[in-house]
């Protein structure tokens, strides 16, 4: 989990925005992932789908050779927080809480902490492909890429 203040600050802004991803951004994930990624992609709310489109269009920007089983790990990047679908001030507190180094509280609060392991987990579930898991978890060849792009 990126604990950035900056990076923070931004994704509570673009939290507090509903409206969807532009039809722009519909296109681009829906041509880069899988019909059973697609399904798990809608189940973002809107803004956490901006921000993996935000995050997936920075990662091929940087990584213009990346595979397309790469870009949809880039858009999965978060899918693991469907699990936990807390409402934004509760991740505005359990982020806190972890950057703190405190326990994130009850079950749910730890599965949006734990967002990572439970994407690979879902993804693995439905068949991606490994590099987009492993691109989705920040781990191999293009896993650099991904935390530069949802950093910035």
């Amino acid at each position: 989990m990126n604990l950035h203040p900056i990076h923070l600050a931004k994704r509570f802004a673009s939290s507090l925005d509903r409206r969807p991803p532009t039809i722009s951004d519909e296109l681009f994930a829906s041509t880069h992932l899988s019909t059973a990624e697609h399904s798990l992609w809608t189940r973002l709310g809107n803004a956490d789908r901006r921000h993996a489109v935000l995050v997936a269009r920075r990662f091929a920007d940087r990584r213009p050779d990346a595979s397309i089983a790469e870009i949809a790990g880039a858009l999965l990047h978060d899918i693991g927080k469907i699990d936990a679908d807390l409402p934004v001030w509760r991740r505005v507190i359990v982020t806190l809480r972890s950057a703190l180094g405190r326990d994130p509280g009850d079950q749910i609060a730890r599965r949006y902490v734990d967002h990572e392991a439970i994407g690979e987990a879902l993804l693995e579930s439905i068949g991606s492909d490994p590099a987009t898991i492993a691109t989705a978890s920040g781990r191999g060849p293009a896993g650099s890429a991904l935390r530069h792009a949802d950093q910035i």
